[in-house]
């Protein structure tokens, strides 16, 4: 897949512009694929597309279903032009323009939005026969997603754990009975599902025939309260009553003297390896149906991976537990012969998984705001110790924009390395420019580019700060900011880097 040097942005669907509160697959990412066209990008990476919960801190990262989407992206100007919603209606769906997400007032109104779009499947036929087709196809995941969502609302959104327990266990009665009392719900949640992957289907067909791939992002966890550890309980660690005895985290570190308790369920890999890792390769399929290229989060614990008893409050009492990675990508690779996956390999990585990696070809990570450390000589995220086989990243969307880490968090130290590799002084207005040159002109065979960064953003750009709950996922692109003009500046440099 990645056969001759390339480049792309970054931009998630929830920071495209859009008169709605939220970014969506409407106009605006086509205009948006038509831009990357003209700059001469061959990609669009976006982060996982899984539905989101203001409980949950708006995360990508944090789903109750690694299978389904997130309603919030559907485009009601695309209801509107399938006769699902009246102009009132598509008038009513409006929040006032703003450059960060209205997470509250969309989620209310996006609801009421596809609520109407439900009561007027009826009158729209030629809908019927591709939303039946979509829920045959996509059953496998689709009908227990909607049945947990429906349940979800009918318990006060408490924990499946806290279920009735002829549900919380899913006892083939309690489960037919539930089916039959919320018939019309379950079909109005797959609906939902259907109109996501109606209007991704048309925006993916639409950027194939401009030349532009899709990058998707798969968290290697799930959250603990979620469809998957509900319906398939032996697949993670938990004791008799399904409850955790495992949770997943990083060790203490230079930065964190307690480490991180993420709290997600650990995988009980004897189980997967008894059955093929079936869920593993069913997921991996799923998303390669959507994308050119999936990245993989935290590839290291594929290798290794942090197990911290659930009643402990810290990280620190944690211990490393090894992986089936290697029977685990022997499986992908019989499925996917090409492996399409980029490796999250950030951090403190060991030499177990370097050879994970350098084993099955997978392409590793580099960001240069990590290159200019006390010795860049020897820092992996220099260009010059790229591997061809890799992916270089100005940022990701846990870093701050290029921009912003100029003006307030690079140290004196970095900024004398930065500057003698440069070799000459950067002016602030310039840096960005910089550091996307260095990028395109390095020897990674895949270059990507937050959209914040072509922009030239400061730290008001920045997506996410990893360890803190509020202001993340905010960020969105004001209409016209993205111009033709820049698109053209960019696809220059692209064309000049022989990309």
């Amino acid at each position: 897949m990645m056969d001759h040097r390339s480049s792309g942005l970054l931009c998630h669907i929830s920071s495209l512009p859009s008169p709605y509160g939220i970014g969506d697959l409407g106009p605006e990412a086509f205009l948006f694929v038509d831009l990357l066209h003209q700059a001469h990008q061959h990609y669009w990476q976006v982060l996982p597309l899984n539905p989101t919960d203001t409980a949950l801190g708006n995360s990508p990262y944090s789903t109750y279903s690694a299978f389904a989407f997130n309603p919030l992206f559907i485009s009601p100007d695309h209801l509107h032009k399938d006769g699902l919603l009246t102009s009132a209606e598509l008038s009513a769906c409006r929040v006032p323009s703003s450059a960060a997400v209205a997470f509250d007032e969309v989620y209310a109104r996006k609801a009421q939005m596809l609520s109407l779009a439900y009561q007027a499947l009826n009158d729209q036929s030629f809908l019927w026969r591709a939303f039946a087709g979509f829920c045959d196809s996509q059953a496998y995941w689709l009908d227990d997603h909607a049945l947990f969502v429906v349940l979800k609302r009918r318990f006060g959104h408490v924990s499946w754990t806290d279920w009735p327990v002829g549900l919380r266990d899913r006892c083939p009665k309690d489960l037919k009975a539930a089916i039959a009392d919320g018939a019309d719900a379950l079909r109005q949640e797959k609906f939902y599902q259907f109109l996501f992957y109606r209007q991704w289907t048309a925006l993916q067909a639409y950027a194939s025939l401009r030349g532009v791939g899709l990058i998707g992002d798969i968290p290697i966890y799930v959250n603990y309260d979620s469809v998957d550890v509900w319906r398939e309980p032996g697949l993670f660690k938990l004791d008799e009553n399904r409850r955790l005895t495992f949770v997943a985290g990083v060790p203490p570190d230079y930065f964190s003297r307690d480490g991180q308790r993420w709290g997600n369920p650990v995988y009980a890999w004897e189980h997967h390896i008894e059955t093929g890792f079936a869920w593993w390769i069913k997921r991996l399929r799923h998303n390669l149906a959507f994308f050119n290229l999936v990245r993989i989060d935290h590839f290291r614990a594929f290798a290794q991976c942090w197990e911290i008893p659930a009643s402990e409050p810290t990280a620190v009492r944690g211990s490393w537990c090894d992986v089936p990675g290697v029977g685990l990508f022997t499986a992908f690779q019989r499925e996917f012969p090409d492996l399409p996956i980029i490796a999250e390999d950030l951090g403190i990585i060991t030499p177990d998984v370097d050879a994970l990696k350098e084993r099955f070809g997978l392409p590793g990570m580099k960001v240069l705001l990590f290159a200019f450390h006390t010795e860049p000589a020897k820092s992996r995220d220099i260009p010059e110790n790229y591997l061809p086989l890799s992916v270089v990243y100005t940022g990701t969307h846990d870093n701050n924009t290029i921009r912003g880490w100029y003006a307030r968090d690079i140290s004196l130290i970095e900024k004398k390395h930065m500057l003698a590799y440069c070799g000459r002084e950067v002016p602030w207005q310039e840096i960005n420019d910089v550091m996307i040159g260095l990028a395109l002109r390095s020897p990674a065979r895949l270059a990507v580019i937050p959209l914040q960064d072509v922009l030239g953003i400061g730290e008001e750009g920045r997506m996410n700060t990893p360890s803190t709950t509020d202001g993340n996922w905010l960020w969105r692109c004001l209409p016209g900011s993205f111009t033709p003009a820049l698109a053209s500046r960019l696809g220059a440099a692209t064309v000049e880097a022989g990309r």
